[in-house]
């Protein structure tokens, strides 16, 4: 955020999103393109049925939400907004609990509250005729989109997450620069487009494989939740970057999501289930999960490719990860 909000002043909005996006899918293809040179691939492929869901995400969390949040944020600061997309994390769980059935804890609930409340206090304008500023408002839009990304994007975390987001990445940087253009918007010089792509590179590109990672192995919810984190270093990083200044309310709320993250981090999940017959395909080692049978081509592991799981039924602490999607 503090850094998107130096660029701020000398790219369009709508632009400076396609170039955050395309910076991603760019820097991506790369290591992608250097990936494909080696023999450490090992990655499963997306699928026919993989790319509703892809093309879902593309549109809420790659065109949609940046143009809300750089919106909000041409006009906010960058430690308010920093700290006020944490409300992803809220609405995450919200949408993985109520529409993709999601197993979320009492203890998720309340941090989720807690945070809620911390989102709260930073959203509250006194002077503005609603009390509630509208910048923040959208900014609580892209928050949105990106838990409807999230949630949509958890769906296909089982292929390989770099070409994921590269896709993402090229798709949504060439729409958000096509509609800027469209609206006669123009590229900055050359020098301001250079550092646009970068930060984008690593904090649109690399930050989107890590989540991906962590969606196949934490679920939506908790996934959302470890990622508000990040908006604690953004606010951080604003005060001597801007030279914004440190309020009660900032104190207040940034205590108030230290405690909603720390109840995330320290939750554990153990219960007996049961795991239904499943075919997929994902990068896996040879665990207890994993003990199908091989046709001898697969290569080391860890490998992908597509494998049968048996019905199970056991007991061991466990996330909402990729074998443990069940009903409680």
């Amino acid at each position: 955020m503090p850094f998107a909000k130096l660029l701020l002043g000398e790219i369009a909005p709508i632009v400076l999103a396609g170039l955050l996006y395309l910076g991603s899918g760019l820097g991506l293809a790369i290591l992608r393109f250097a990936r494909a040179t080696s023999d450490h691939s090992r990655e499963a492929r997306l699928t026919a049925s993989d790319w509703g869901w892809l093309a879902g995400a593309i549109v809420a969390g790659g065109v949609a939400a940046p143009v809300l949040l750089l919106w909000g944020l041409s006009t906010s600061s960058a430690t308010t907004t920093s700290l006020l997309l944490n409300f992803e994390g809220v609405i995450t769980t919200l949408v993985a609990a109520a529409l993709f059935r999601e197993a979320v804890s009492v203890r998720v609930w309340i941090a989720v509250l807690v945070m809620l409340g911390g989102g709260m206090v930073l959203a509250y304008d006194p002077r503005a005729p609603i009390a509630i500023s509208p910048q923040s408002l959208a900014i609580a839009g892209a928050c949105l989109c990106w838990a409807i990304d999230n949630n949509l994007t958890r769906k296909v975390s089982g292929a390989d997450p770099l070409v994921t987001a590269m896709i993402k990445g090229l798709a949504a940087g060439s729409i958000n620069l096509g509609l800027g253009f469209a609206l006669g918007q123009k590229l900055p010089d050359l020098g301001t487009v250079a550092n646009g792509l970068a930060l984008g590179f690593f904090a649109y590109g690399i930050s989107l494989v890590l989540f991906i990672y962590a969606l196949r192995h934490l679920g939506a919810a908790r996934t959302g939740a470890h990622f508000s984190t990040a908006p604690f270093i953004g606010a951080a990083l604003a005060v001597p970057l801007l030279g914004e200044s440190i309020t009660p309310d900032l104190i207040a709320a940034t205590a108030l999501m230290a405690i909603a993250t720390w109840l995330v981090l320290t939750e554990s999940h153990a219960h007996k289930h049961e795991h239904e017959p499943l075919a997929h395909s994902h990068r896996h080692v040879h665990d207890e999960h994993h003990l199908h049978t091989h046709q001898g081509n697969e290569g080391s592991v860890p490998h992908a490719h597509e494998h049968v799981h048996e019905k199970m039924k056991h007991s061991h602490p466990h996330m909402p990860d990729l074998h443990h999607r069940h009903e409680h």
